[in-house]
């Protein structure tokens, strides 16, 4: 253990996941006494973890014969699971060791961030150090001054979060069974390295199944005619061009009249406060940022005091928050050109809800970041951060209320309908415009509806003269995914399946979206299209494959967004972890047992090794291993003829990759100049190819039917 310097009076331990948000914190208690790697002072010590410091062990860590990829040995299930320390984090978790166990730390505060993974963060690192002292929590969702004292002000056994790190524990670790088993069972079946993940490969299925969409799509052209009578009026689809050409000369300079008027009032609420994924749509669309881009842009936000905490999946306030919400709106709009001198609506009720808060409420400015010199910050920074107040400033605005006129017009038989609206009530959404406008964009110009001139008609109103037009036009494809419509689909995947009051549905979380989009870039699975602020998200050849070959159980949406439902469930004790891992590790045995290759999709995984024919058997490439033999590249299959095999050496003849090609294209070769074992005789014959119940190849000899006195010799 290292020798700590720590002065002879009892300490208080505040572990945070960051060096950035220990300074702040260290800063709040008065620590300020630098040392390496941590801080001191005022009856506290303050360090941090870096992240994750502790990681399960990988399969070879348990035996040394798994470091070989070996279909005999899976499913691999740890009991018990084991862990270890990442290389490069050794020295930070000595030291944490060294202040845990420390004779003068009587206390530790657990100050990772307020989540699932802050939790599993700190929980590995105090068991790995084997301390048994008194931990309680921090739990905060902003890094201002006041919310860390208020936060330590109300500090919380650690064990009221057991549950909380229980759900981390079952993520981890049935993170860990799905990727090592799966990935490695069907790398061993196809020959080739294939990445699987328990999240990750049915994001991919999204993608890949979308493009199939598109892929089959079957364009179909039509027509429409449009009649301009003061304002303009449209007929429905026409797939024949020569009829809608009809209609356009029959209306022209012809009379309409009005044929129904259907009146309503509309209303658009205001939008809701961000939570992560929603912020993450919005910067995609408008900014053209990554997921993971504004995870980080939003990270660095916050360690700088001027948003909340981002990793949040609501979109409402708490009660308590209510009375200083208003202030801090007014307070915020001062720092924006775009809507000084304007009287703000605060409308604070409507972005309140204690039920839909979990462990973290929606993401909105500090108290303290209008007085900060933000408008310095990095551009990308600057502009998440004035798209998160512009949110705010719409959420507690009024509605956006209109009235809309729908019309049908009859001219010479035809139907025709237009439509209008006449604004009342701006409400939000001239905020959110002004905003739009400030930026340079032109969102609001694409998406804004131009209104008809529809002056207040009447049923049977005389339209004249009437000027038609064809215009043509054709049926689009499904679009492909951007981030922001794929984090969407993440979002409600499996919704349909799902009760109505599911508290998590889809995908992964908030928190671990961004860097599953990042996993499927970096493992080649897809890759980003698109110049500009719109690319989209495409699945490469090797990532169609995948998804091709994949079971049910790895590809369905459904199936684990049920499994993120059940760890919401264990999160709240309403479900019990252990059970949970055992339904994977059952899934996981069922799928070892039973799986083989899809017929005819080894092909699509190229292989470096020639590949001499296919095993009928299993369906998988056979392939010529340098010195070895010709061996099935589906690795859990037993198939092979070596190059020594004692059949033909016996014989006299080499094992060549022709010979092997013709016993597994035809089952058998004709050969010449067999060298009898017997007596030294040297004989044709044919030789059969067969396999054992393992699927081991077994040889055997054919002579014609007049040729029995050769067969006996031999």
């Amino acid at each position: 253990m290292n020798t700590v310097m720590i002065p002879m009076f009892p300490h208080k331990l505040v572990i945070a996941e960051k060096p950035s948000v220990a300074m702040n914190i260290a800063a709040v208690l008065g620590a300020k006494q630098r040392r390496d790697g941590f801080l001191l002072g005022n009856g506290y010590i303050v360090s941090w973890c870096i992240g994750h410091l502790v990681e399960p062990a990988m399969p070879q860590q348990y035996d040394e014969r798994y470091a070989k990829w070996q279909g005999a040995d899976l499913p691999i299930l740890p009991a018990p699971w084991r862990y270890t320390i990442l290389e490069k984090s050794k020295k930070q978790f000595n030291l944490l060791n060294t202040l845990m166990n420390h004779p003068q730390v009587e206390e530790i505060i657990c100050a990772t961030d307020a989540g699932r993974e802050g939790e599993l963060i700190f929980r590995l690192v105090y068991e790995q150090c084997a301390c048994h002292k008194l931990v309680k929590r921090l739990w905060i969702s902003s890094l201002e001054e006041s919310a860390i004292r208020e936060g330590f002000q109300h500090l919380r056994a650690d064990s009221d979060y057991d549950n909380l790190y229980q759900a981390a524990l079952c993520r981890q670790k049935a993170d860990w069974l799905v990727g090592i088993n799966a990935s490695r069972l069907y790398s061993l079946i196809y020959g080739t390295t294939l990445n699987v993940g328990r999240v990750m490969t049915p994001t991919l299925a999204l993608i890949v199944q979308r493009e199939e969409a598109i892929e089959h799509f079957q364009p179909e052209s039509f027509s429409t005619v449009q009649i301009s009578c003061g304002f303009l009026a449209t007929s429905d689809r026409i797939r024949d061009p020569d009829a809608a050409r009809r209609m356009a000369a029959a209306c022209s300079m012809k009379e309409a009249f009005v044929q129904d008027v259907v009146k309503k009032e509309k209303k658009e609420r205001a939008p809701r406060l961000y939570d992560l994924t929603t912020l993450q749509r919005d910067a995609n669309r408008i900014f053209g940022f990554t997921a993971q881009q504004t995870l980080d842009y939003a990270q660095a936000l916050y360690e700088k005091k001027l948003i909340t905490y981002p990793r949040t999946d609501s979109q409402y306030l708490t009660e308590d928050m209510a009375d200083n919400l208003a202030g801090l709106v007014r307070l915020a709009a001062n720092s924006f050109p775009y809507i000084q001198g304007m009287t703000l609506t605060v409308n604070v009720a409507q972005v309140i809800d204690n039920k839909k808060v979990t462990d973290h409420h929606a993401i909105i400015p500090t108290h303290t970041m209008p007085t900060q010199n933000w408008t310095n910050l990095p551009a990308q920074e600057r502009v998440l951060l004035e798209l998160i107040c512009n949110r705010l400033f719409c959420a507690v605005a009024d509605a956006y209320e209109y009235a809309e006129t729908s019309l049908t017009v009859d001219c010479q038989g035809y139907t025709f309908h237009g439509k209008g609206k006449t604004v009342k009530q701006i409400g939000w959404k001239l905020l959110h415009d002004l905003f739009m406008r400030s930026l340079n964009s032109s969102e609001t110009e694409k998406k804004e509806e131009k209104p008809y001139n529809i002056q207040d008609l009447q049923i049977g109103q005389r339209l004249y003269p009437i000027i038609s037009s064809v215009h043509e036009g054709m049926m689009s494809p499904p679009r492909h995914y951007t981030e922001d419509s794929l984090l969407a689909a993440m979002e409600t995947a499996g919704i349909e399946n799902m009760p109505e009051d599911t508290e998590r549905k889809g995908l992964g979380t908030p928190a671990t979206r961004a860097g599953i989009l990042e996993k499927l870039v970096q493992a080649g699975l897809a890759v980003r299209q698109g110049v500009g602020k719109v690319r989209s998200l495409i699945p490469t050849d090797k990532g169609k494959a995948l998804i091709a070959v994949m079971p049910p159980e790895i590809t369905s949406a459904t199936m684990t967004a049920e499994w993120e439902q059940r760890l919401k469930a264990i999160e709240r004790g309403e479900e019990n972890a252990d059970d949970f891992l055992a339904g994977i590790q059952d899934m996981l045995r069922e799928m070892t047992r039973t799986a083989k290759p899809v017929p005819d999709m080894a092909k699509r995984f190229p292989s470096k090794r020639a590949r001499v024919g296919v095993y009928p058997v299993c369906g998988a490439p056979v392939a010529e291993f340098p010195v070895r033999g010709f061996f099935c590249e589906n690795r859990i299959c037993k198939f092979a003829i070596w190059k020594d095999n004692r059949f033909f050496t016996g014989k006299g003849k080499e094992v060549t990759k022709e010979l092997v090609s013709a016993l597994l294209n035809k089952g058998q070769v004709e050969m010449t100049g067999l060298v009898s074992e017997k007596t030294g005789r040297v004989y044709d014959a044919t030789v059969l190819l067969s396999t054992d119940e393992e699927g081991r190849a077994r040889f055997k000899l054919a002579f014609p039917k007049d040729d029995k006195d050769k067969e006996k010799e031999v």
